[in-house]
């Protein structure tokens, strides 16, 4: 870890947090250009260009390059996203954005998703900048917004608007970077290759109005809904097991029969079942298209019987299934229920996925060697989805990686990942900041 290097990534990580670009899906909210802004002033130096872009007013991101000498090698782009998720200050003990300092750790909303690899990313993009590096490849920082919406305002709308500012061989982004030491010994660091797809839906239930007094035999849509609901949260789709996933099993530090039960369709789930609360949601969300009932609406007065619910559904598939599987699947878990029911489509991707044993590939694993010596890389999936999706749909490489330090595991990374006291370890900064400067000159040269 370069120490010269921690300290500006900390003020930073501090000073995008304190910004407050909270993202509620509503395209009034994020005012990601607060932080576009600060970056773009953080970032700038001889030699950078800087382009600032707004989708809508106060949606701003941020495209800063370091242009190579050489058209034909590689450009590299480092994404990181610049919202971050509502939060119940009632659930911290700090406040979410204070951006306190404690005990060796930045406290805050955006702290692990993903502010930390925002600021790094930065601060290495500028230490590359007063170096005087002058690279064959361009090197380009992207601080992109609206990613915790789907990036449609973000990602999505540079892809579509202004390719050229973004066109990349490589990206680098969210999420990965965490480790863990098998049983032979050998620490795992994981990237994430790719992701599964999003097959967001809305169901609504159809019922009849009536007199809330005289229920019996009423053709109630909330009650119809309550049993939607239930169907969902019972429903076991096939397992999907992949390569990937078997990699991640066999450097899972658990007995070999349950190794042997994760890989098994027949026992997987009874598997699943006998796990620890957390490692049991991982392992279930890696390999099972979820349903997820998250937001329901109805009913117009306590005393009338509602005739209308809609409820949203995050559904997240594995790969290989289309958004034609994902209407078979709720077709199968509804049953005779689904005639009551009206589907209609929120937000869809299908799910992606980058190629192995490429030159940035190779420059990761050469990277990680720096801070864990004999470290290997795991290939993973992400359970949820990132703005890396639309580079690959243009058959660009997009990986979801980072270093962090060896107290950060799956677990607590999990449970701090839009959950309350978010917090990243300045250690952790250290490392992701050096980890970016060794891959952009591997990369660009």
């Amino acid at each position: 870890m370069n120490p010269d290097l921690t300290g500006p990534t900390v003020e930073l990580l501090q000073a995008l947090i304190r910004n407050e670009c909270v993202n509620d899906g509503t395209p009034e909210s994020g005012g990601e250009t607060r932080n576009a802004l600060l970056l773009g002033d953080y970032l700038h130096g001889s030699g950078v260009g800087i382009e600032q872009f707004e989708s809508l007013p106060g949606r701003g991101s941020v495209v800063a390059r370091i242009e190579g000498s050489d058209r034909s090698a590689p450009t590299l782009c480092l994404m990181g996203h610049t919202d971050v998720v509502p939060v119940n200050p009632a659930g911290w003990s700090r406040d979410p954005f204070g951006a306190e300092l404690i005990d060796g750790e930045v406290w805050g909303r955006g702290a692990i998703d993903m502010l930390n690899v925002t600021a790094s990313m930065a601060v290495a993009f500028r230490e590359l900048t007063r170096s005087g590096w002058r690279p064959k490849g361009t090197l380009i920082y992207f601080g992109v917004a609206d990613e915790e919406a789907g990036g449609r305002l973000g990602a999505e709308w540079m892809c579509d608007q202004h390719w050229d500012a973004v066109r990349s061989d490589y990206v680098l982004t969210e999420l990965g970077g965490w480790s863990s030491v098998a049983p032979d010994g050998v620490r795992h660091v994981v990237v994430n290759t790719g992701e599964k797809g999003i097959a967001w839906r809305r169901l609504r239930v159809a019922g009849t109005p009536a007199h809330g007094s005289m229920p019996f035999g009423a053709d109630n849509a909330l009650v119809k809904a309550a049993e939607v609901i239930r169907r969902l949260a019972a429903y076991r789709p096939h397992a999907h097991i992949d390569d990937i996933w078997r990699a991640q099993v066999a450097a899972m530090p658990v007995p070999d029969e349950v190794k042997a039960g994760l890989v098994d369709p027949a026992r997987i789930w009874s598997t699943i079942e006998a796990l620890p609360p957390a490692a049991a949601r991982t392992c279930h969300a890696h390999t099972h298209t979820t349903f997820s009932p998250n937001v329901a609406h109805g009913g117009q007065k306590t005393n009338i019987i509602p005739d209308l619910v809609d409820i949203e559904v995050d559904i997240r598939t594995v790969p290989g299934t289309t958004q034609a599987d994902v209407d078979a699947h709720l077709h199968e878990a509804l049953g005779e229920l689904v005639h009551h029911v009206e589907i209609s489509h929120l937000q869809t991707n299908d799910s992606t996925n980058s190629p192995r044993g490429n030159q940035l590939w190779d420059a990761i694993s050469s990277a990680t060697q720096v801070a864990y010596p004999g470290a290997e890389l795991l290939p993973g999936i992400i359970v949820g989805g990132t703005d890396a999706r639309f580079f690959r749909e243009r058959g660009v490489v997009a990986y979801g990686t980072g270093l962090f330090s060896s107290q950060v595991t799956l677990e607590s990374f999990g449970t701090r990942f839009h959950g309350n006291d978010e917090r990243i370890d300045t250690e952790s900064l250290g490392l992701a900041a050096d980890f970016w400067i060794h891959i952009a000159k591997e990369i660009c040269g």
